[in-house]
């Protein structure tokens, strides 16, 4: 009995963690954000530039330009994010380590009024705090996930995100290219692909969290077609003043 608990408790703990991490901070936050972010991107710079008249060819290497800067800006800023935040965490460990090395008795105390508060009874988690603590490298993960609520062996890799930004990134913001590189050179086109592509990328993030298809796809149109009038607006006055 004086195991049962924790070890549940330690279970859920790094199931939640790797959730936590695979969700907000390893490939798929990035990917997703990144897909998103690429498609309204490019979709709004095609038609700003599209309703200033811009060529075909002005449009193409506007898109471009934009995929890689994008894609490149998407990437540094997930490599830089996620570095920071597990260097935030590690330090934290690190000030945890030494509380555990130098304040035992204070800090197994600590963790069995944790226990208490998840409604263990206070004989055994007196004991399971006492197992705990005898462990150092046990102790340390359990206090880090009960007061950081993270898995310090389990963070995700500021590689692994933003090659899934940079790549996602890319493919979003290729979407409303293809018509141009295909030679159909209509922006109606280029828009309404983008517009199937927002419904679709928002409807399956929806799905991801559990939520309605529909309420995803028509949140990431309404907000992709904002971007797009604003530019194409933007776009249409400064090719008239021109």
């Amino acid at each position: 009995m004086a195991t049962e608990n924790p070890t549940r408790a330690e279970a859920h703990g790094h199931d939640h963690g790797h959730q936590h991490r695979d969700v907000s901070g390893g490939w798929l936050r990035p990917a997703v954000f990144g897909a998103m972010d690429g498609l309204v991107t490019n979709v709004s710079l095609i038609a700003g530039v599209g309703g200033g008249g811009g060529s075909a060819h002005t449009i193409v290497l506007t898109g471009l330009a934009g995929l890689a800067a994008g894609a490149c800006s998407m990437a540094a800023g997930e490599f830089v994010s996620v570095s920071s935040q597990n260097e935030l965490i590690y330090a934290e460990v690190a000030k945890e380590r030494l509380e555990l090395e130098n304040n035992a008795v204070a800090e197994q105390a600590e963790l069995a009024a944790m226990l208490r508060a998840r409604g263990v009874s206070p004989a055994t988690a007196r004991l399971a705090a006492a197992e705990i603590s005898a462990q150092p490298e046990k102790a340390l993960a359990v206090h880090t996930m009960e007061e950081l609520g993270v898995d310090s062996s389990d963070l995700p890799s500021p590689l692994v995100a933003a090659g899934a930004s940079l790549a996602s990134f890319a493919v979003g913001a290729l979407i409303p290219l293809f018509p141009y590189l295909a030679g159909l050179h209509l922006l109606w086109v280029a828009l309404g692909l983008g517009a199937v592509a927002a419904i679709v990328g928002g409807g399956m993030v929806a799905r991801l969290t559990d939520r309605p298809f529909w309420r995803g796809a028509l949140r990431q149109l309404v907000l992709g077609a904002c971007a797009v009038g604003v530019t194409y607006l933007i776009g249409t006055l400064v090719g008239h003043l021109g």
